[in-house]
């Protein structure tokens, strides 16, 4: 029988706004750690993680067994977010669209750019881990499902 993975470690910026903030709502969920602290030693040890990054070369089923690191906070802040992972091994989520209505068409996000919730959603499907619940509180979960209906034909939940 295979070893669990990991949970997934979500980092939230601290200025992060709780009322814009898609992935707060999951505290508490078996399989997911929050902290508001970028600092390496309050995260706990990372060996077997790897960071969700837009830049990256793509999550596959080979990184099935690894732990999720998740950034949260708006676009600008993601730079100094990531600045103490940035030795981390990175992964991006490709051809997956977000259905957020944020400035991503003005600007202030990168193509391809996934609100959180949207992203920790999408690795869980890649790396077929369970996905019941995740959207429950996210507005637009049927739009963000139904943009991606070409891409979850093809994973598993």
């Amino acid at each position: 029988m295979a070893e669990p993975h990991p949970d997934a470690l979500i980092v939230v910026h601290p200025r992060e706004r709780r009322s814009k903030c898609t992935i707060l709502p999951l505290r508490g969920r078996p399989g997911l750690r929050f902290t508001r602290s970028t600092s390496l030693q309050a995260t706990g040890p990372l060996d077997g993680y790897v960071r969700l990054d837009v830049d990256a070369p793509p999550l596959t089923a080979a990184d099935a067994d690894r732990g999720l690191l998740v950034l949260d906070g708006t676009w600008r802040w993601v730079e100094d977010l990531a600045a103490p992972f940035g030795a981390m091994e990175a992964r991006s989520i490709r051809s997956v669209r977000t259905a957020y209505p944020r400035g991503v068409a003005n600007g202030t996000g990168p193509d391809g750019g996934l609100a959180t919730v949207e992203a920790l959603y999408a690795a869980h499907r890649l790396l077929e881990r369970p996905t019941e619940g995740l959207l429950d509180h996210y507005h637009w979960a049927e739009q963000f499902l139904l943009l991606n209906e070409p891409v979850w034909t093809g994973a598993q939940r």
